[in-house]
């Protein structure tokens, strides 16, 4: 069994985000981390690996740095790991971003593909669903269990009060939530194997199937209007009551959010 995990490093906000003078972020200037759904992904596919023997290829697109995050990826215990750089794939949104790794993973084996919901940068949950419209498979999103049933995956799919369980013969790709479980952490020698190993870099000659018209920032249609790092609060209602009321007035207020 081939799994192909795809993950992102993302900005860690605590410690701000900085923006290029196009609106698109700055990457080369923040620190990272894995983002949280990817995390979880790669966790669901080292158990399958665990279970079943399986071969992960962790893939990530982005800046020479972006190297870090598949390291991180091998020593919690990924077998392999794909940098997909090039000048010409920046400032990508989702549709270049998403032609751009289905054209990497055209160059792979897989039975699985795993990919976060979605990155906390952009909140879009667009690009995994994409990458299975490239690639013309099956996908499931937002998923909160799997499981391998021959040459088929099942899996539970969060939907708002309930889930659902759907199956699907593989190849297919699935979405997977940061509730899906609690990743590991590296380990000492996992650390120190994921060091020894190489990570394969391929640029925009490696990629298959794919037109110019359709990657990096002139194959983006979505454009940037305004971005910022800071996003002012509203004042909000300001209420004046008894305890009484008070309470009524909360309660009214937690059932039209769906809270109660």
């Amino acid at each position: 069994m081939k799994i192909v995990v795809c993950i992102k490093q993302v900005p860690d906000t605590k410690g701000g985000v900085k923006f290029n003078p196009d609106g698109t972020l700055d990457r080369g200037a923040m620190l990272t981390i894995m983002n949280p759904d990817d995390k979880a992904g790669l966790e669901a596919a080292l158990r399958l690996k665990d279970q079943y023997g399986a071969e992960v290829t962790v893939v990530t697109m982005g800046l020479p740095k972006a190297g870090e995050v598949l390291r991180e990826a091998m020593a919690m215990g990924a077998d392999k790991g794909i940098l997909v750089t090039d000048r010409v794939l920046g400032g990508a949104d989702t549709w270049a971003t998403s032609t751009t790794i289905a054209g990497a993973i055209r160059n792979l084996d897989y039975d699985l593909i795993i990919t976060g919901r979605q990155a906390i940068d952009g909140d879009t949950a667009q690009v995994g669903p994409q990458i299975s419209e490239h690639l013309n498979i099956p996908v499931i999103s937002y998923a909160q269990n799997i499981k391998i049933d021959g040459d088929s995956v099942v899996v539970e799919r969060q939907y708002e009060d309930r889930y659902h369980v759907l199956k699907a013969k593989m190849p297919c790709l699935i979405t997977a939530l940061s509730e899906l479980n609690e990743p590991r952490y590296m380990t000492p020698g996992g650390i120190f194997d994921a060091y020894q190993k190489e990570i394969t870099v391929w640029g925009r000659a490696d990629l298959k199937d794919v037109d110019d018209s359709n990657l990096g920032l002139a194959g983006s249609p979505t454009k940037i209007a305004k971005a910022s790092d800071k996003v002012r609060k509203g004042a909000g209602e300001k209420v004046t009551l008894d305890p009484d009321e008070s309470v009524s007035y909360i309660v009214d207020k937690l059932k039209v959010k769906h809270v109660i």
